[in-house]
């Protein structure tokens, strides 16, 4: 089956030359899967592989964009609809510098698993542009969103693709990207989630993957009877997933001591209580502020700027008991995992997408740790969106405590889904085999069913 493996990785290099987050994802869930189709040589006989790989649909455009000085600005625009074989397209939608066709690719292949472990009818996919928020005025990101939503219109619809936030995204820009979609389409139906509260958002949804990571996280601690209680938690970022990771660790009693942004991070030895959080939300959501504002705020925390020449990041080399990555791809690489290890951290659970390098996950799996990885523990985001496009279907408005509970027994079914598949294919604990597994059977069962299409 290695062979396999090797093959299937080979012609995929050769296929996506300069994609390298692509083939990650595609490596480590198909070094899962050989397990699976040792047992099912229907996948293989219908190629379900080789097709799940393969995006059903890639769009790429040009946004052209006028700033406040009056100057033409030209950015580039996707949207890859990776798999719909459970139901529509779903997934954010990211404003970068980094962002390439690589990056969504990857995105949208993982989307594709986390999807379908939430228990939610959803497809995959994930789009964006390098177009980047920070420092634009409102005005610009308005006459960006709407120059990107006069060619995303045609793609995206509440049947077809239900783009949310990501990276860059949020309801500002959700704000502009919708009411552009509904003068162009002339209806109000439900096609992007992240949507305000008071025009057919959800109660929830900013906090869901923040939440989500931590339930996923308090349910891995269960197995081996225990809680966050008392435990010290390390997070990085200081957008929407780390900030509602730290209130949600505060809610279940633990301790978070660390938050970041691309130039540097914090560590408060004392804890991010509820007062120092709100500072950080008001300081990332309506300032737009650096986090080095926290320690001049917050005596009791030493800013420590990023330094790019490290071969690792020291926000992972302090004594703690849980790590919350919350902030982007491959942030902790080889060295910080054993960082990680030496100063005692036995629970991962990622806030963001694939923020483990491989040699890091290898790690993480050969000590035995309790290791969430993004497609499971992060899945609370994408499945409140569910949930959203639920309630605009329905036209109902469910209570915060409704939407809470339900996301809590979502990710307490991703758990025992994660749990239940890794067990029946002989690694049991190994919750990166669990989800890659769960997440393939629906979406490969799904498209025997619907035939060669």
């Amino acid at each position: 089956m290695s062979d396999f493996v090797k093959d299937l990785m080979a012609e995929l290099k050769a296929k996506n030359p300069a994609e390298p987050e692509f083939h990650q994802a595609v490596e480590e869930v198909v070094e899962s899967l050989a397990l699976v189709l040792e047992r099912h040589p229907e996948y293989r006989a219908a190629k379900i592989i080789e097709r799940i790989v393969e995006p059903e649909r890639v769009i790429m455009f040009r946004v052209p964009w006028l700033d406040d000085q009056g100057e033409v600005q030209v950015n580039r625009g996707f949207r890859i609809e990776m798999n719909s074989a459970i139901g529509p397209y779903k997934g954010g939608l990211r404003f970068h510098p980094s962002v390439n066709l690589g990056i969504l690719k990857f995105l949208a292949f993982e989307q594709v698993f986390k999807n379908s472990l939430t228990t939610l009818p959803m497809g995959g996919g994930k789009g964006g542009s390098d177009f980047d928020p920070k420092g634009k005025s409102d005005n610009e990101v308005m006459r960006f969103c709407q120059s990107f939503m006069s060619e995303l219109f045609r793609h995206i619809g509440p049947n077809t693709d239900v783009p949310a936030g990501d990276i860059g995204v949020g309801g500002r820009e959700i704000g502009f990207l919708f009411g552009q979609y509904k003068k162009l389409r002339n209806e109000f139906t439900g096609v992007l989630t992240g949507k305000g509260l008071n025009w057919g958002g959800s109660l929830i949804r900013p906090e869901a993957t923040g939440y989500g990571a931590v339930y996923f996280a308090a349910e891995m601690l269960s197995t081996r009877n225990e809680t966050l209680e008392g435990k010290t938690c390390l997070v990085s970022g200081s957008g929407n997933v780390a900030q509602y990771t730290v209130e949600k660790i505060l809610d279940l009693g633990g301790k978070a001591v660390t938050l970041s942004d691309s130039s540097g991070y914090i560590y408060d030895e004392a804890g991010i209580d509820r007062e120092k959080l709100e500072f950080v939300k008001e300081l990332k959501n309506v300032r737009r502020g650096r986090i080095k504002e926290y320690a001049e705020e917050f005596k009791s925390a030493v800013y420590t700027p990023a330094d790019p020449s490290l071969d690792y990041n020291p926000l992972w080399n302090h004594k703690a008991d849980c790590a919350f990555p919350s902030a982007t791809q491959n942030e902790i690489n080889g060295k910080d995992a054993q960082n990680l290890l030496n100063n005692g951290v036995y629970v991962v659970s990622e806030g963001a997408n694939m923020p483990t390098t491989l040699e890091g996950v290898k790690i993480f799996l050969d000590k035995g740790i309790l290791y969430g990885p993004g497609k499971a523990a992060n899945a609370g985001g994408v499945a409140v969106s569910g949930l959203e496009m639920s309630q605009n279907s329905l036209r109902l408005s469910w209570t915060r405590e409704e939407v809470d509970n339900r996301l809590h027994h979502i990710m307490k079914s991703i758990h025992k889904t994660c749990v239940e598949h890794a067990d029946r294919f002989g690694t049991p604990g190994n919750y990166v085999n669990g989800a890659n597994i769960g997440g393939f059977l629906k979406v490969a069962d799904a498209m025997l069913d619907q035939g060669l299409v």
